[in-house]
């Protein structure tokens, strides 16, 4: 029997259910981090010491920095997604772009957007 070229239609509809899934989650917490970003937290500290109010918006401004960051990373992950599904459109999802051959299911269902098999990760063909 020769070997598998591209997944079959049904495959490739049980991995954009899988892709949708975990799309509308992450768009989820993408809108939840922009959102802690933007919110001004309503604990007041002008009652209080300027030294707590000092060391307050300090920590402030690193816990926005580091939503930022996080907010940033899960951008990419939605865009890396939405990438998956045009490859599903185009039916050359769960092809490896290095070595041409399928990507295991397995792999594909942990990280559906992946366009290497783990041979041509680690750099073996």
């Amino acid at each position: 029997m020769a070997e598998k070229t591209r997944y079959s239609d049904e495959e490739l509809a049980e991995f954009k259910e899988l892709i949708l899934q975990k799309l509308e989650t992450a768009k989820k917490e993408y809108d939840e981090l922009r959102a802690s970003m933007n919110n001004t937290d309503g604990n007041e500290i002008t009652d209080t010491s300027p030294t707590f109010k000092a060391l307050e918006e300090g920590a402030n401004t690193m816990s926005k920095e580091e939503d930022g960051r996080l907010a940033q990373r899960q951008l990419q992950f939605i865009q890396h997604l939405q990438a998956a599904l045009v490859r599903i459109e185009n039916k050359t999802y769960g092809i490896c772009r290095e070595t041409g051959k399928l990507i295991p299911k397995e792999r594909l269902r942990a990280v559906p957007h992946a366009t290497l098999s783990i041979d041509a990760k680690k750099g073996k063909k």
